[in-house]
């Protein structure tokens, strides 16, 4: 399909890391880009700083897309224009960040974002003299805010493929980084040295990853090298950004693929580090909970459903779980303090390296304490559970478990049918399981001159909801 889409258009096969200061232009003619499948808010943008005097263009994402028809999830716009001179322009528009200043450009519930062309970072002495940018020791980008030409933008960015620059005026593409030829062969490059453009910005190694999964492309052998090595430099990020950085991955509707890359790549340990030490003891039920749990959030993405991630968080930290609770309970805990003093303690641990806000993570804990409550069905229990408003949660966890192939007595079913059941069958099915709970105790001789009753259900406390 690309071949037939750029069949006129030929690109000299360069091997060389950095793009040519000249770049190939694709006419109208030579790609598949249609004016009328641009957002006109992003036209009217690129024109009027156009018709002010400036250089402006779409850029990036939107460009590779089109290309791929695939439909821009936003538009973005290049431009010779600073931030201020930006906001001069435009009333509905308002300057934002502090490490990479930008411009958003409001037009009622859509957003066009602006970016002043870039230029590589200056070194030595003059870097550490400019307020404008900074690394730290590690290579790494504290501020960005260097501004260049057009042809300094395309060298300073991540990806071949996102060094594209679209006209809608003339209808024409630039490509300073033959990135048209890695799309057509299903590339994901960096441009320039992968190790350094690696250690100023660690999180391109995983929106390498994501745009692998995304797209279905190969990352460049080049390109791939430096990652497992570098993956430990993801420490560093601030825990905020990853908790971001996070949700693109696994809520794009391809979060299967991206935890295999995730995993091959070795950031899955940086990100999730007691899951993949799960994933390391315990590897069968491990890796299938959690793709059960991926291959879910990408149906229902697919199907235009809502996803929340208090749910993906829980089922990506669950395995780490059960080995704590038996710990907490073999040193004299019952079986729901030992849930939640455990669930505590993980989601701290994660929370140092994601920001995990309070919104998710009281639900995690909530639908992780719903394991215990769930088998306690009892007398008036199992009514209250299904008034509880996180029981819907608790239950849908309780049959992903299952469906990893945890062992939990037909649970999942017994709840399945009490939902579906008349009041006098939830009755009857009460009672049988308080018969089947008779008939299983073992009857104890009773100590002849003991004058004390053993209170029902005091043989001990319950083994955790998750078996290891």
């Amino acid at each position: 399909m690309l071949k037939k889409l750029f069949k006129s258009f030929r690109s000299p096969l360069r091997r060389g890391k950095h793009p040519h200061s000249t770049p190939e232009v694709l006419n109208s003619s030579q790609h598949p880009i249609n004016r009328g499948e641009i957002s006109r808010y992003a036209i009217s943008v690129v024109e009027r700083l156009q018709h002010a005097g400036y250089q402006a263009y779409l850029v990036g994402g939107c460009v590779r897309d089109l290309l791929l028809d695939i439909d821009p999830k936003d538009f973005d716009v290049a431009t010779s224009a600073t931030p201020e001179q930006v906001r001069a322009e435009f009333r509905n528009a308002r300057v934002i960040g502090r490490r990479f200043k930008l411009v958003h450009v409001h037009f009622g519930r859509e957003i066009i974002e602006v970016a002043t062309f870039r230029a590589n970072h200056p070194e030595g002495d003059e870097e550490e003299n400019s307020n404008l940018s900074s690394r730290n020791e590690s290579g790494r980008i504290l501020r960005d805010n260097v501004y260049g030409s057009l042809e300094n933008d395309a060298q300073r960015r991540d990806f071949t493929i996102n060094a594209l620059y679209y006209d809608p005026a003339t209808e024409r593409i630039l490509d300073y980084a033959n990135g048209v030829h890695d799309i057509r062969n299903h590339l994901i490059r960096l441009i320039g040295d992968p190790t350094q453009r690696y250690q100023e910005d660690p999180v391109r190694m995983l929106r390498a990853v994501r745009f692998a999964a995304k797209l279905d492309f190969d990352i460049e052998k080049h390109s791939a090298a430096p990652i497992y090595k570098l993956a430990p430099m993801l420490r560093d990020i601030p825990s905020a950004r990853l908790f971001d950085e996070v949700l693109k991955l696994f809520l794009a509707g391809y979060a299967v693929y991206t935890y295999e890359l995730l995993v091959d790549y070795g950031l899955f340990g940086q990100l999730f580090p007691a899951s993949a030490a799960a994933l390391k003891h315990n590897p069968d039920y491990t890796d299938c909970l959690i793709r059960n749990a991926l291959a879910n959030t990408d149906l229902r993405i697919q199907q235009g459903k809502t996803v929340t991630p208090a749910f993906l968080f829980a089922a990506l930290l669950w395995p780490a779980l059960p080995a704590r609770v038996i710990k907490l309970q073999e040193r004299g805990l019952p079986a729901i303090p030992a849930m939640q003093e455990a669930a505590q303690q993980l989601i701290s641990e994660q929370c140092q390296l994601i920001a995990v806000p309070k919104r998710f993570t009281l639900p995690i804990r909530e639908i992780w304490d719903m394991q215990e409550r769930l088998p306690r069905r009892s007398g008036k229990r199992s009514d209250l559970l299904l008034e509880n408003p996180r029981f819907r949660a608790g239950y849908d966890f309780l049959l992903l478990r299952e469906s990893a192939g945890e062992e939990t007595g037909g649970l999942g079913d017994w709840w399945t049918d009490y939902q579906d059941a008349s009041d006098s069958e939830r009755r009857g099915m009460i009672r049988d399981l308080s018969s089947q709970d008779d008939s299983a105790a073992p009857r104890k001789r009773r100590r002849s001159g003991s004058k004390r009753k053993r209170a029902p259900g005091a043989s001990g406390a319950p083994k955790p909801a998750a078996g290891e």
